[in-house]
């Protein structure tokens, strides 16, 4: 008996995708609450599917897909992304459907050929597939967040399939973002943005922007991972897109640090005290026990970005090496930065940390605060002003 059953979600459309309840990490980004893997069959007169699944998934979407007709029957298949989250079963189920074409974009085609040495069709910006009583619209997103990226718009079903835009790494029994807690869709889309999106929001701006002036119709959005959007809440999730990509400043700072004995976590305490006696919010979290996903998103609505080591080996920890180097390559804007760190007798962390600031284009604020072994009142008194200090520039850029 098939335990895998396909979702209708239109009158035409069906969601036979994967749900992926056990992966923790994707890439480097953690993932507690798993993901989905969205693929989408069309039940036109060109019978057509909407991207694949991962690899080790590719039984449970031809399942879903027998459930309600015959996988030959496939006429398309068109894929949206190549990443292989969307595409590792591609090349078998082609084996499997011997569909009469395959789809993608331009950069797309010449992706899927270097992944699986597979040879597709490409198909131009803004051109049109016909699928006898329905037509597929394609709208290239390059760099959302792979150069070959697209997006594929139903006409007649009013329904966009947006590839990784909109998504979250989210794996539930529920198919429909309305079917679940806001806030819960909220800090895992915040989450997902600030892990994958981020370094592409002007990239992001203007797909918004061409999307608005093509005046489309959308009753449902349909990303990659996570739940569907249907109509009366599509609204909400491009609002938060349009914050995403604004990047404005807020007023909380960001602590992220790690300590050896206790001396440096004793610092950012009190800097986050005085952070927050100055009228401004503040976050600590040390790096050993802070997945470096949690960190990226709590930027994403923050001022400042406060990083603390102390000195081992001339050098920082290297856990806070990790998460920088993570953060940089993610590219989070208006920013303001300072470092601070105990040594014993070398001192090189702070310095270290202000140059890493200088690399993610954040100039340190005010100058960085280090101290010798084991700090005292006066110094936590000094690490309180320094907080103070903090919040006090923090607030300039929010004029």
């Amino acid at each position: 008996m098939n335990k895998f059953k396909a979702k209708q979600i239109s009158d035409k459309v069906y969601w036979v995708g994967a749900i992926d309840w056990d992966i923790r990490d994707f890439h480097g980004y953690g993932t507690p609450r798993g993901s989905t893997y969205n693929a989408f069959l069309i039940l036109a007169d060109k019978i057509t599917l909407i991207d694949t699944v991962k690899a080790p998934f590719e039984d449970e979407l031809m399942a879903r897909i027998k459930s309600i007709i015959d996988p030959a029957k496939i006429d398309y298949i068109v894929s949206n992304h190549s990443e292989p989250d969307h595409t590792g079963s591609l090349k078998n189920v082609i084996s499997r459907v011997k569909p009469k074409s395959v789809f993608a974009s331009k950069m797309g085609k010449k992706t899927l050929k270097s992944l699986y040495n597979l040879e597709v069709d490409s198909v131009e910006n803004k051109s049109a597939l016909d699928l006898g009583n329905m037509t597929l619209k394609f709208l290239e997103t390059r760099m959302i967040h792979w150069p070959d990226s697209m997006f594929s718009y139903l006409e007649e079903e009013k329904i966009l399939f947006s590839q990784d835009a909109f998504g979250m790494h989210l794996a539930s029994s529920e198919r429909f973002a309305d079917q679940l807690n806001r806030d819960l869709l909220r800090y895992e889309s915040d989450k997902y943005y600030a892990n994958i999106v981020l370094p592409f929001s002007n990239m992001v701006k203007r797909t918004l922007d061409q999307v608005g002036k093509m005046n489309l119709e959308i009753d449902m959005l349909c990303p990659d991972h996570g739940p569907i959007w249907r109509k009366n809440d599509i609204p909400i999730i491009l609002e938060w897109y349009s914050e995403y990509v604004e990047q404005k400043p807020f007023n909380k700072a960001v602590i992220v640090y790690d300590t050896m004995w206790g001396s440096t976590e004793k610092m950012a305490r009190s800097i986050a005290d005085g952070i927050i006696e100055a009228g401004s919010k503040a976050i600590v979290l040390r790096c050993r026990s802070t997945d470096r996903s949690i960190v990226i998103k709590e930027l994403l609505y923050s001022g400042a970005l406060i990083i603390g080591s102390p000195t081992i080996n001339n050098n920082i920890f290297p856990s806070l090496a990790d998460v920088l180097t993570y953060i940089k390559g993610l590219k989070p804007q208006n920013l303001i930065g300072a470092a601070f760190g105990s040594f014993g007798w070398s001192g090189e962390s702070v310095g270290i940390l202000e140059n890493y600031l200088r690399d993610m284009k954040i100039e340190p604020a005010i100058e960085g605060i280090k101290l010798n072994y084991i700090p005292g009142e006066k110094d936590l008194d000094q690490c309180r002003k320094f907080g103070v200090e903090i919040a006090s520039k923090m607030k300039e850029i929010l004029v």
